[in-house]
């Protein structure tokens, strides 16, 4: 099944020359005590009817703010200038009593996460109807039948049935197209969508994005995309604007962005993805620093301390938004050229022709960091670029993997983990189970990257846990370097937590607010008795070695970006020299331009220590980018193990090629016309796990290419991890290898 770019023949006929929303030098202001933060600069766009346009950049560029602004949600205290017209009505400064008028008639928002945005207390069908009914003159009747309509258009299955369900009962892809249905509920002229798919999975995401272009088609409406996924703006939008530093930088058409680039900013973001479609020796280029403090913009350019083109001119005046010509003058854009590509660079001439790459503009070039502030100062470590290439080692450029003979460190048998269900009430009997893991095997060898994937609620973080002895077993064996290790005690274990160590998703809450990074880092030392009157040492070394400055020791963790929040955790994991570390999405929390450094410096260390690390993750790029063998979970079980390259060259498991098939492409023309396999519904209740083969009741090969009797066998036997040659596994009767790249 191929999936539509919206703007074919299946969208609605729309007059895109009639302007829904015009904002004009939109700006806000927050007071503070370090002075006025200026969080959107002279912001400009037009979005006609129909038009999607998407709006990307690093947290903390003004993205969702502007988005706020415009519907009217900002805090009292927020200073806002410039226009908002929606259907050429002024929408700025209007009294709540006249902006709820138009809020949810004319403009509606998705917010990020939707269970914030539904009332816990009232049933789906209540709130989709009130919508209805504040801006509708009809019977309650009627506004629950047009809910019932709503939910069959965003895709719910079985929308009777879930009309009378609480928020919390469902999952999270559903709620998020309830959110979806509630702001068409009045076919609105303009819909914004904040980060509307960025804790989804995959494939959820997927029916997200189809609830969302169906939203756009029943009603008409201009989109304004909001998102930090370059690949989700590829194949959803047709113009696109970059923000830095409260500002667009760069505006135009999707393929213009994307493939002629003339603002190094925009160019950077695109060079510091981990692609799906790109070999894995190719190593990611981050953009250096990180952004500039809204309390304290550099003079000139906000992007100039970061930038390898910047000079003398950028550090004294800021540039403009101008567009390039074809002799390389520079002139302001034309009101009536609603598809000029804009960029505010003086020297965007350099990159106006197309062809220059990423890491040749990034790569060998240090920047100045003197206006980066204390907390956000480039370290020696990340700005030579070309030392960690040659730390990097041929081997991994040459894209090897272990050798089959290396040393098993860790070894795990048969895995069985069930949690109780327990009833309400002063006894609290035991009335079932959830099936967390049933029945998982798989080996970490030396030097090896073993990545486990699959959906929220598949049991990989449950595993990893497991393997570290951090919970206890129900069943099965765990065995490091040849030694059993379930059943012991916490006591028993404490030497071999030398070894096994484990770096958390969220690094903010994974390091204790109270004390210094030094203490944070320096603990592991202490507890274990391995610093030998040495850990003040031992820090500093630890700190050069992720990359940060030992200077900043002691400071807390809130005076740190989330990558360098990553980075110290990365630091303390290692304080003890450990043989295997744990990373439970590492990286899923940080914007691109960050993950791009941290996961660089994850291979750095392992090609310098020796690591092997088991690496969790639901992003199937970075998996590719970083992984030598590929475990894919589902329902608690793994239904397909390769080698990096044999999964991604031709996975066999329909699963598989549903994960690999949802991950959006950052190159417009590949991303609008590739093959697409989609999964319906969400993941069963692993309380309640389905007969025989568990994705059968989501397996589009059971829907659509199975005969009765081939059906028969996957809802009564359940398929076994088989081997189809070169150790390429899959627990799938039918299955069949299929090219997806």
């Amino acid at each position: 099944m191929t999936t539509e770019y919206m703007n074919n023949e299946e969208t609605a006929p729309v007059d895109h020359e009639e302007a829904v929303l015009e904002v004009t030098d939109l700006s806000v202001t927050f007071p503070s005590d370090d002075g006025p933060l200026h969080a959107v600069r002279e912001v400009s766009y037009t979005l006609r009817k129909g038009e999607a346009l998407g709006i990307v950049g690093e947290s903390g560029s003004g993205k969702s703010v502007t988005s706020m602004a415009i519907m009217g949600l900002l805090p009292k205290n927020a200073i806002v200038d410039g226009s908002a017209r929606v259907l050429d009505e002024e929408i700025l400064g209007l009294s709540d009593k006249a902006i709820s008028e138009v809020r949810g008639k004319k403009i509606a928002m998705i917010f990020q996460d939707p269970l914030t945005s539904l009332n816990p207390v009232y049933t789906v069908g209540h709130q989709i109807s009130e919508a209805v009914l504040a801006h509708n003159r009809v019977s309650k009747k009627a506004a629950m039948d047009r809910s019932l309509e709503l939910l069959k258009i965003v895709g719910i299955p079985s929308p009777e049935q879930r009309l009378k369900q609480y928020p919390h009962e469902l999952s999270g892809g559903m709620r998020q197209r309830v959110v979806i249905a509630i702001a068409m509920a009045n076919d609105p002229d303009v819909i914004i969508a904040d980060e509307p798919t960025t804790a989804l999975d995959v494939t959820v995401q997927a029916q997200v994005l189809d609830a969302l272009q169906a939203a756009r088609r029943e009603t008409g409406a201009g989109l304004v995309l909001i998102t930090h996924d370059l690949g989700v703006v590829a194949g959803q939008v047709e113009r696109v604007a970059v923000m830095y530093a409260g500002r667009i930088v760069e505006s135009g058409p999707v393929e213009d962005v994307f493939y002629r680039s003339q603002m190094p900013y925009a160019l950077g973001l695109l060079g510091s993805l981990p692609r799906l479609d790109g070999e894995r020796a190719e190593r990611l280029t981050p953009i250096l620093g990180t952004p500039p403090s809204l309390t304290d913009l550099p003079k000139g350019c906000g992007f100039a301390p970061r930038c390898p083109m910047a000079r003398d001119l950028c550090h004294q005046e800021e540039p403009r938004l101008l567009r390039t010509l074809e002799n390389g003058e520079r002139e302001p854009a034309d009101p009536e050229d609603h598809g000029s590509h804009v960029a505010a660079c003086h020297f965007s001439d350099e990159l106006s022709g197309g062809g220059v790459e990423p890491d040749s503009l990034f790569k060998a070039t240090t920047v100045d960091t003197e206006d980066l502030g204390s907390v956000e100062e480039l370290t020696e470590a990340e700005a030579s670029e070309s030392d960690a290439v040659e730390k990097y080692g041929s081997a991994k450029e040459q894209g090897s993997t272990p050798e089959a003979g290396n040393e098993v460190l860790l070894r795990a048998n048969d895995l069985v983990k069930h949690f109780p269900i327990r009833s309400k009430g002063l006894l609290r009997r035991r009335v079932g189970e959830v099936q967390a893991v049933s029945g998982i095997s798989l080996e970490l060898r030396e030097r090896e990257t073993l990545a486990l994937v699959g959906e929220s609620g598949c049991g990989k973080s449950t595993t990893a846990r497991l393997l570290l002895n951090l919970i206890r077993l129900t069943s099965g064996e765990i065995e490091y370097r040849g030694k059993p290790i379930q059943g012991m005690s916490d006591k028993q274990m404490r030497p071999l937590r030398r070894d096994l160590q484990i770096v958390f998703q969220d690094p903010f809450a994974s390091l204790d607010p109270r004390m210094t990074v030094s203490d944070i880092i320096a603990e592991p030392i202490q507890i274990h008795r391995q610093g030998n009157g040495n850990a003040r040492k031992r820090v500093q070394e630890l700190l050069e070695l992720v990359g940060l400055n030992p200077e900043h020791a002691s400071r807390y963790p809130h005076e740190f970006s989330g990558g360098q929040r990553q980075r110290i955790g990365v630091a303390r994991a290692l304080s003890l020299n450990p043989k295997v570390l744990v990373l439970d999405e590492p990286v899923s929390a940080l914007d691109v331009s960050i993950q791009a450094g941290v996961i660089n410096l994850l291979e750095d260390l392992q090609e310098e220590l020796g690591l092997s690390y088991l690496f969790v993750s639901h992003d199937l790029s970075v998996v590719k980018h970083i992984a030598d063998r590929v475990a894919v979970m589902y329902l608690g079980k793994l239904v397909e193990t390769a080698t990096s390259q044999q999964l991604f060259d031709a996975p066999a498991h329909p699963y598989t090629q549903a994960l690999i098939s949802a991950i959006p492409l950052p190159d417009p023309v590949k991303e609008r016309t590739r093959e697409r396999i989609t999964v319906t519904g969400d993941v069963p209740s692993p309380a309640d796990p389905p007969s025989g083969c568990r994705f059968r009741t989501r397996c589009p090969k059971f829907a659509n290419a199975l005969s009765e009797s081939e059906r028969t066998l996957c809802v009564e036997q359940e398929p076994e991890l088989r081997d189809r040659g070169a150790g390429h596994r899959d627990a799938c009767h039918y299955s069949e290898v299929v090219e997806l790249l």
